[in-house]
């Protein structure tokens, strides 16, 4: 696909005509998107996959705002620009990027032309492939936001909970570099890769309760909630008196507030916003060698049924990425 001028009027997404199973998702034409006011359009050469896409396909998540059928799913993204909203700016055509759309106000990143507001793309790290970057807008963002709530610096003990997924991976390789100490929980095959992400102590936590070996932690990254073995409610037990524990999976622990006010610690939940200049630290990091994306399996856009599947088994190590378009 070329310039603005002379795309098509149909492009290739991957779509639903309903919420329901992974086997909704099906390729389609759909039209392209068409680039208004200050927004960047972009050929997506690669788009990541998170569980709210997942979970607004299956119904939930924020499918109650889908604007209709069939839709288009997908937060993140990696590409070049093909059409900038004005001759000065930043990004120009052919510029590589990575960011972050904004279903469901507006069609996703699983299809091979996404247009986004000026502040939520940027340029991609120049250190990694388009799989690479299009594993990291959402996921990182959303560790960059819970760690500054937490207050993460210098000699902070921090508990990170699934510290080997998608948000987790990052928030781990986050607070290492802010000189935390960072304890990070996962499974036994990942407690390898959350020592070489940077984690001081590791723990199986189908071998160890963290609750029974960790006590007096000035924060706790909150990746689960309550939808296990009340992951989310041991937590408050193992911070100091006015410590904070910050929960990212909205919904995962509705009484997470009263709980924590009858503990006498702080709480809140994080939900990420699209900001290009966060994203522009974190290409930094990147660039720099502090901080490295893991993408644990690529599918191409044909196969994003199968990805959904995988990433809906819940044991995925980083991110799941899609391949969208030859570069």
């Amino acid at each position: 696909m070329g310039n603005a001028n002379d795309l098509p009027p149909t492009m290739r997404a991957l779509v639903i005509d309903r919420t329901g199973a992974a086997d909704e998702l099906h390729l389609a034409q759909v039209p392209v998107p068409i680039a208004v006011v200050d927004e960047v359009l972009v050929r997506v050469v690669a788009a990541g996959i998170n569980p709210i896409d997942a979970k607004t396909r299956a119904g939930g998540g924020t499918s109650a705002a889908l604007c209709g059928f069939p839709a288009v799913l997908g937060l993140d993204f990696s590409g070049i620009v093909v059409s900038s909203p004005y001759e000065a700016f930043g990004l120009r055509p052919g510029d590589a990027v990575y960011g972050m759309a904004r279903v469901p106000r507006t069609a996703g990143s699983y299809a091979e032309l996404v247009a986004v507001t000026s502040m939520s793309v940027t340029r991609k790290p120049a250190t990694l492939s388009h799989e690479e970057a299009a594993a990291i807008p959402v996921a990182a963002m959303t560790a960059w936001g819970m760690i500054e709530l937490a207050e993460i610096g210098p000699g902070t003990r921090v508990l990170i909970h699934a510290g080997s997924g998608g948000v987790g991976h990052f928030a781990v390789q986050f607070a290492r570099h802010l000189g935390a100490h960072v304890i990070a929980t996962g499974s036994a095959r990942n407690l390898d890769f959350l020592r070489q992400l940077g984690a001081d102590e590791v723990i199986d936590y189908a071998a160890t309760r963290f609750d029974d070996v960790l006590s007096g932690l000035d924060a706790v990254i909150d990746l689960i909630g309550n939808v296990h073995e009340n992951t989310g409610s041991r937590s408050l037990g193992v911070l100091r008196p006015g410590g904070i524990l910050v929960n990212a999976p909205t919904g995962s622990w509705p009484t997470m507030m009263a709980e924590a006010d009858a503990a006498g610690m702080r709480a809140t939940g994080y939900k990420v916003a699209a900001d290009a200049r966060v994203l522009d630290q974190i290409t930094a990091l990147i660039d720099s060698g502090v901080v490295r994306p893991h993408v644990d399996r690529v599918f191409d856009l044909a196969d994003g049924a199968e990805a959904h599947r995988v990433l809906e088994q819940g044991h995925t190590r980083g991110k799941i990425v899609l391949r969208v378009t030859a570069r």
